[in-house]
């Protein structure tokens, strides 16, 4: 039986009990600092600096400089919100996130099970909404990217909600991913923001557009992805991606990845969704689960089936404006 195929039994087997509360668990957003019963702590109170930010209420204070180009990640706020930051490389969100970022790795570099076209392209989604995807990349990215050897640049492919945006501080209307496929001038030096943390880029989703998913099943799409992947050898590419079962984007976006990690809400994600979710993804990746949100956090299983007991969620409530340019 296969990792996924375990993984998937698992679940089925959780939710046998669990169904009357499942309703209220799916739109339900978790904050590792607040809930004791994800993060396994007593809860934080709030900091002087002010609360979490959220799609509502952004911060008020966008960290890019007025060059445009660096961004001061938020990093006192990140690590509120329970995510790895490079102060704190004993974390056990940061243990955890070295386990995962492994196997990816290997696969880069050739020494996995299977070779794929692109390996360095990882795409980070989920089934259906607050199952914690973009907690995962951003995590995942900022973990590579402490790595001696490695760069990472994080896209936030996510164009429709652009949720990456809200917690490293970028504006809402930095241009970004879609401005760079409008074929309108754009290019990637334009758009590409470095952090304070030196081996970190991050390609913003940019303005949203109402033709987003045309423009990200484009050929222009295509010749960036392969630029992305071939330019810079020592690079990943790290693409926090909508859910599968939201949108059709996701869906483009995995014909191009080499790699697909796959968010799995414990008690959360109904098996079929799982099911039919992965069915979109093809069967030519190397397509790892994740079990997230774990309330048996430290058993987890060999691979990618992990047990891990963090998680963080907006709610896929929130609508950018679209742009009609």
């Amino acid at each position: 039986m296969s990792i996924i195929e375990k993984a998937i039994e698992k679940l089925n087997a959780e939710q046998a009990g669990k169904q009357d509360g499942l309703a209220d668990n799916v739109d339900r957003p978790l904050d590792p600092a607040r809930d004791p019963q994800v993060s396994g702590h007593a809860p934080v109170e709030p900091q002087d600096d002010g609360p979490a930010p959220t799609f509502e209420q952004p911060q008020e204070s966008p960290a890019v400089k007025p060059n445009g180009k660096i961004i001061d990640l938020p990093l006192d706020r990140l690590k509120l919100l329970g995510m790895v930051t490079p102060d704190d490389p004993r974390s056990r969100i940061a243990e955890e996130n070295r386990i995962i970022k492994r196997p990816l790795l290997m696969n880069i570099a050739g020494k996995g099970a299977t070779t794929v076209d692109n390996p360095n392209l990882i795409m980070v989604t989920s089934a259906q909404s607050g199952e914690g995807k973009t907690f995962t990349a951003l995590n995942l990215a900022i973990s590579i990217a402490m790595e001696q050897d490695k760069t990472v640049l994080f896209v936030d492919a996510d164009v429709a909600k652009a949720s990456a945006a809200a917690l490293l501080g970028i504006p809402d209307d930095y241009p970004g991913l879609i401005d760079l496929l409008m074929d309108n001038g754009t290019k990637i030096r334009d758009v590409l923001l470095h952090t304070s943390i030196p081996n970190l880029r991050v390609l913003p989703a940019g303005h949203a557009h109402e033709r987003s998913t045309e423009l990200l099943a484009s050929a222009g799409m295509q010749r960036l992805m392969a630029e992305l992947a071939q330019r810079y050898p020592d690079r990943v590419i790290i693409f926090d991606s909508p859910p599968i079962l939201f949108t059709t984007e996701a869906g483009v976006l995995a014909s191009l990845m080499g790699q697909i990690v796959f968010v799995v809400a414990e008690t959360q994600t109904p098996q079929g969704k799982v099911v039919e979710a992965l069915s979109h993804l093809g069967s030519e990746k190397i397509i790892g689960l994740l079990l997230n949100k774990s309330t048996n956090r430290g058993n987890g299983a060999d691979g990618y089936g992990f047990g891990y007991g963090y998680g963080y969620g907006y709610g896929y409530g929130y609508k950018r404006d679209r742009k009609n340019n």
